[in-house]
């Protein structure tokens, strides 16, 4: 799958993800993806990454949402030009599912709350999307 980019406010996202056999099981209905994401301050002011929220969709239609503080347990600072990068992983019980979510983030030096979107992106067992 190809690298999704995503531009809010100057902050570009760029999410890539890739199945992870060796941790998945189709038997046991246990699919495990991994995602590299990087966070890229392309504005004029240095921003910080507060919180995520993520919203996960799995093949059945079945939703769920995860809030937490920062990313990997990180709050990044980034001055204009920096970037930050992370894996993480999600699971699912069918072959397929979907993400897309926010970073809550503030800007400097007004301490301006903004939200950065996250692109959607597929999570897709290999040779099931031909």
């Amino acid at each position: 799958m190809g690298i999704l980019t995503m531009i809010t406010e100057g902050i570009r996202v760029n999410v890539q993800s890739k199945f992870v056999p060796e941790e998945s099981s189709a038997r046991h209905a246990h699919f495990v993806f991994a995602y590299d994401i990087e966070v890229v301050n392309e504005s004029d002011s240095e921003v910080q990454l507060l919180r995520r929220s993520w919203f996960i969709v799995d093949g059945l239609g079945q939703k769920r949402k995860v809030e937490g503080d920062g990313v990997i347990g990180h709050q990044p600072k980034l001055k204009p030009g920096e970037s930050f990068g992370y894996t993480s992983g999600c699971h699912f019980h069918t072959a397929i599912g979907r993400m897309h979510g926010f970073y809550h983030m503030i800007r400097f030096p007004e301490q301006e709350p903004f939200d950065v979107q996250i692109p959607a992106f597929s999570m897709i067992l290999p040779g099931l999307n031909n």
